[in-house]
Parts: C-alpha cells; structure tokens; sequence
C-alpha cells in the first residue's frame, strides 16, 4: 500500500493560546479592573494569533540549535566566543518587543502590571525555547538596579535592562552557585577586591573565582555574589556585584562588538543538559573581572533576595506555562482523532475525556495559585500591599515555584500519554517541552530547599497567622447559596489549615517541612479557586458551576487529604524513622555507618 492510500491520520489544528484558553480570560476578567481589561485583552488575544505564525515562524526547521564555544582562533589566540543560533536570539528579541520584562517597570497599569506581562509570557512559553530564562533573570536584576542603584546605573542600565528595543535592551545573567554548593553560599570562593578606582556605576571591585552554572551566558551583564568578608563569615560575608561581560558595556548599537574576553571572564566549557539546551549553560572564570558594589557591603544574600523572589516565580510560570502547551495539544487533539472505526472521536469518549479533565484540574489549580502570587507581587511593587500580604507573599513565593514544578512535570506526561504514539514524537514539541521543564525542580532551589525556606520565614510568629486568616476569610465568605454545596471542601481545608498551624511550631519537627509545603501549596491553590467560584457565583458567570465544581474536586480529588496525611505521619515520625530512612539508603547502619 502507497503511504496516501488507507486511512490518513488527521493532524490537530493549534488554536489561540489565549482565546482558547479554559482559565486565563476568566481569571483576568475577576482580577484586573474593567477599565485595565479592555485595554489588555486585545493585546493578548492579538499575542495568541502571532505565538501561532510570529513566534513559531522564529522557532521553525532548524533556525533554534544549541550554541556552540570557539575557545580559540586559528592561531592559538583565547577568544570564547559563544555562538548562539538566529532563531534563539530572535525569539529573545520578539519577547522584548512584546513588553517583557518591560511591562513590569513601565507599571502603567501599576499593581496589575505583573498579572498583564505574565499573562503574555504564559502564552508564550511552550513556543519559546527557554528565552524566559534569560529574561527572568533579566527582570530580577532590573528589580535590583531599580532598589539599590545609583542615578547612573538606573539611567545607563535599568532602562536598558526594560527597554522594548532590542538593539539597545540588555539582558542579565545570575552567578551564585560555585563548585562547593549550590544553595549553600557559605562556602563560596569567589572573591572581590576594592580596585581603588571610582566608577560611575558604583565602587570598583575585581572579582577572582569560578561560577559553575553561569545560566544564560550570552547575557551583557550578570548580577553575581562575592566574598567581601573572611571565609569563617561564611553566607554574612557575601556582598552583591553588577558585572559587565563585555567592556566597554553602553556603546552604539553600530559600535563593533568587544572581545567576549574584554572583562577577563573565560568560559572552560557549555554544560551538557538533558533539556534546555538552546540555552547556554557554562562554567566560567573570573580572573581580574571589573564589577561594581550593589547594595551594602557583606549584605549581598540580602540583596540578591529580589533576584530570588522573582526568578522563583518566573520558574512557576514557565512550568505550569507548560502544562497549558502540552494540555492545549492534548485537547485540540481529542477533537480529531477518529476512534471505533472512523465512528467516533476521542472527545466523545467519556473514559479519554475523563483524563484530559483531571490534567485540566491541575492546570486550573496551579495558574490560579501562581496569578494570586503573582498579583501579590505586583501589589508589592507599588507599595500598596498590607503587612499580612507581604508576608503571605514571602510565604507563597517558594511554595508556588516549588508545588507547580512537582505538579506539573507528571502532568505533562499524562498529556504527552492521550495522543498515544503520536505523543511521544519529536515534531510536536512534547519531548522538548517535557525536558525543559524538569529543570524547573531544580533551578533556583529544589523543593527541599525551597521547603527549608518556607521554614525560615515561618519565623515570623506572624507568618503562618496570616496565611491561615486570609484562607479562612475566604472561605468564610461563600455565597450562601453554594455554602452547603461545598461545606465538605471547606471542612477538609479546616483540618488542613490545622495541620498548618502546628506544623512551623518550635522546634521543627525534621521531617515535617517537605510535606508542609506541599500541603500549604494544595490549601493555597485550593482557596485561590474558591475564591474565583465565590466570585463567579456572586456575579452569576456562564462558568459559576463549573467553577464550584472545580474548587470541591480539587479539595476531594487533587491529594489535599494526602497531604494531610503525609503531614500528619512526618509529625509523628521521630529518630527510629530517620535512622530506617537511612539504613534503608545506605544500607547496615545508615548514618551511623558512614
């Protein structure tokens, strides 16, 4: 048989990202004033139509690969010279064209600034290759120009960290992690001194060590940590750098571009990943590298603080971003694949229907989760937040980078699983979606890092309190006619909220803050969602039942009362439990052993 004779499979058509989206338009609808609204939802349904031909015009055939190092000339010369491909740095500038990260510091629609440049780069994200990655540290290091810069650096380098135009805008890397550890700075080698020399971006410091992960090394400037204090102040003796890659760094865009070793910065090699691998990775020295003091000086854990904050959330939105790309595929596909004989399709299923709507569940509780956040964030930004949302915000920024990345990478695979085979080919985009999504467990903090975090701010006796009230405010504040429709949610998300209260009492139990910050990520995702049925219901939404159904399945369905229980056995867990983890690892005598 000829391959055109038989039957012809029926390719799924890519539709609007944003149009067709099942949570974005109606989240933005009850979180973004009307007037706000109008003026942004033609920007973004335009964004859908473009993400379609634009952007994946810029990613198509072989125009995205990944870089290549040229560490010398022909004659012998070091040159390090990274070569990125022409889909990677278009797809960057098309991102900086479309607002981000300017949006964010043009604050034109202040607080709600945040919740319109993610919205677009949510879209974005399955179709990008990764250029959120630069861009994300790019907007922590603008937030810490923006902070802690002096007059020149704000107007030389923050407007070009934000600018719209790419042959001027600038985009930043982020060296913390060195060979002794990654989330431990204790123990970081690289070393600054005072030059002597006065700098208009701030006091001249050269910078001597070795970044292993220099994450997006095609940047033009990197905001980098370096010991300023004795060995024996461990993370206290850290201050923060801006550290140009290139000199001269503000030139005409018709100025030749300088030696990639111009700042003594050497790159020994790209890291070989299992996904992300468009973006370049490397391990680099600093040898006599000029840079310049941001902040106080041996405050510079503190000062990279905002890098953190904003990165983490960045990651959230790049995971679940990638759940919408793989679930839209999943579900375009169900409407055209034919089953029983060509008699029906998979979206007559009931069985295959049933899974696409627990992965939708999923998507719709982590971007509610993770839009809350972020609405925080913006809120923050323009100082008008409350004592208590700030800290429920210092609270909720690992929680979300760290429950999206554990809830979402599984997902992904169930999408990947509805199209069958045809799912587990390369063309469609699953595989490089899967993979660059895993590192999103990794990168700025693991869930067990993340967890200890969640731990320190816990701290803060009135912490907890604040996350605890607001969750049982909403809950307080359901319509009366749906009360008794979801009085079984709100009793589970009661005991869950007791688990909470007793979880970050002194001392820690050691066991217990990896299943607390799961737990804290279902109850949060949990209220976020009621309160969007509140406000459905209240206002009478096409959606209302729909989303009153999705809130209860979540709290029934979506592991709260797991969570509740994995809480409750970490609690009780005491050093027999620990002592068997380890002999169960290490084997003999576990810990003792070694």
């Amino acid at each position: 048989m000829r391959v055109e004779q038989g039957f012809q499979p029926v390719p799924f058509k890519d539709e609007n990202p944003y149009a067709t989206d099942s949570v974005l338009p109606s989240l933005l609808k009850r979180t973004l004033p009307p007037d706000v609204l109008r003026e942004v939802e033609p920007d973004l349904a335009r964004l859908g139509d473009d993400i379609l031909t634009k952007f994946r015009a810029l990613s198509s055939g072989n125009k995205v690969n990944p870089p290549q190092l040229v560490q010398y000339d022909q004659w012998g010369r070091r040159v390090d010279e990274l070569m990125t491909s022409e889909g990677w740095r278009n797809l960057k500038a098309a991102a900086q064209t479309e607002g981000i990260p300017g949006i964010f510091y043009e604050r034109k629609y202040g607080e709600h600034s945040r919740s319109y440049g993610f919205a677009k780069m949510f879209i974005m994200v399955g179709d990008t290759h990764m250029v959120f990655c630069p861009l994300s540290m790019t907007d922590g290091a603008a937030r810490v120009v923006e902070l802690m810069g002096n007059p020149a650096t704000k107007q030389d380098i923050l407007t070009r960290l934000t600018s719209r135009d790419p042959s001027i805008a600038l985009t930043s890397g982020q060296w913390m992690t060195e060979r002794p550890g990654g989330s431990d700075l204790s123990q970081l080698e690289t070393v600054a001194a005072p030059t002597g020399r006065s700098n208009r971006y701030g006091t001249e410091y050269e910078l001597n060590g070795l970044k292993w992960f220099s994450s997006a090394t095609d940047s033009d400037v990197s905001v980098a940590l370096a010991r300023t204090g004795s060995v024996q102040d461990g993370s206290r003796g850290l201050s923060l750098f801006l550290v140009p890659l290139r000199l001269p760094l503000i030139r005409n865009p018709s100025d030749p571009v300088p030696s990639p070793i111009s700042n003594n910065i050497f790159i020994h090699r790209l890291k070989n990943k299992i996904g992300t691998q468009t973006l370049p990775t490397a391990e680099l020295s600093l040898e006599g590298t000029q840079a310049y003091l941001l902040g106080p000086l041996n405050q510079g854990v503190k000062c990279i603080s905002p890098v953190l904050n904003i990165t983490r959330v960045w990651s959230a939105m790049s995971s679940t971003g990638a759940l919408r790309k793989c679930l839209a595929m999943a579900t375009a596909y169900a409407k055209v694949r034919a089953i029983n004989g060509g008699q029906r399709v998979l979206i007559d299923d009931p069985l295959h229907v049933s899974q696409l709507a627990s992965i939708n569940l999923i998507y719709r509780a982590l971007t509610h989760l993770i839009f809350g956040s972020i609405r925080l964030l913006g809120r923050s930004e323009c100082n008008v937040a409350t004592p208590d949302e700030l800290r429920r915000l210092r609270l909720l920024t690992p929680v979300v980078k760290a429950f999206a990345s554990e809830k979402a990478c599984p997902t992904m695979e169930d999408a990947m699983t509805t199209l069958g085979g045809a799912g587990y080919m390369e063309e469609n985009g699953f595989g490089r979606v899967i993979r660059d999504a895993l590192v999103e467990k990794i990168w700025e903090g693991t869930t067990t890092v993340l967890a200890l975090d969640i731990a320190r701010a816990a701290r803060d006796p009135a912490a907890i309190p604040a996350f605890i009230t607001w969750a049982q405010e909403t809950m307080a504040g359901c319509p009366s006619g749906m009360k008794s429709q979801v009085s079984e949610s709100i009793d589970v998300l009661s005991e869950a909220l007791k688990e909470i209260a007793t979880s970050y009492q002194q001392p820690i139990q050691p066991l217990v803050p990896r299943p607390a910050l799961m737990l804290m990520g279902c109850v949060a995702s949990s209220i976020y969602l009621l309160e969007h049925a509140n406000w459905a219901y209240a206002t009478g939404e096409p959606t209302k039942d729909i989303d009153v159904d999705v809130f209860m399945r979540w709290v029934i369905e979506g592991g709260t009362m797991a969570a509740i229980a994995d809480v409750k056995k970490a609690k009780q867990s005491g050093e027999g439990r620990i002592a068997a983890n380890s002999s169960m690892v290490f084997g003999g005598l576990g810990k003792a052993k070694l």
